[in-house]
């Protein structure tokens, strides 16, 4: 079973339980290839510093760190359950990086997930490795670089998706980027 972590430190898990429904639908942090749930440490610093509190922010440390769909779009599904029981809510947010975005769009369309996520982010996903297309009924924003050396843009947009491009970042800037930060959050508070 996947533990439930929210960072008071990057790089530092404390396990959070919430006893009533949070103030907003929490967000779950799905990573990439070879990457662990500290790889969102200062996006969710970040999202702190912008009024969201501990318990609305959740990373996953997914078992194939090679990307295998199948075992981690299960423990994303199981993952999401954890996480809509402890807090209370009916949906998540899923703000996922590079492979993390193919993941958690085979969770959405294969495994339950359209009727859990309400809005999904990804960060230079490998989105067109599962889908073409935006799951009708989920808000996906996908935020991609044109300097990104290792995910093409061709393979982060989606139709259907608030595609949104910038320029001087590297795939892994993706994740510590003051611009990107500035996004995700307006794309979460849309």
């Amino acid at each position: 079973m996947s533990a439930i972590f929210a960072f008071a430190l990057p790089g530092i898990g404390q396990s959070t339980t919430a006893s009533a429904a949070t103030a907003r639908t929490p967000i779950v942090f799905v990573h990439g290839l070879t990457g662990s749930d500290s790889n969102f440490a200062l996006i969710e610093r970040y999202l702190r510093g912008e009024g969201w509190s501990n318990n609305e922010l959740f990373a996953i440390d997914l078992p194939s760190k090679a990307g295998n769909q199948l075992l981690n779009s299960a423990a994303i599904s199981r993952f999401v359950d954890d996480v809509l029981r402890q807090t209370g809510h009916s949906k998540v947010h899923i703000v996922a990086h590079s492979m993390g975005g193919a993941n958690s769009l085979y969770y959405i369309l294969n495994r339950g997930g359209i009727d859990k996520v309400d809005k999904l982010i990804t960060l230079g996903g490998a989105n067109r490795l599962t889908t073409n297309s935006a799951p009708s009924g989920i808000k996906v924003t996908s935020i991609y670089s044109t300097s990104d050396t290792i995910v093409s843009p061709l393979l982060s947009r989606l139709d259907g998706a608030n595609n949104i491009s910038v320029s001087l970042v590297t795939h892994i800037g993706l994740l510590y980027n003051s611009r990107v930060n500035a996004l995700i959050k307006a794309a979460l508070i849309e």
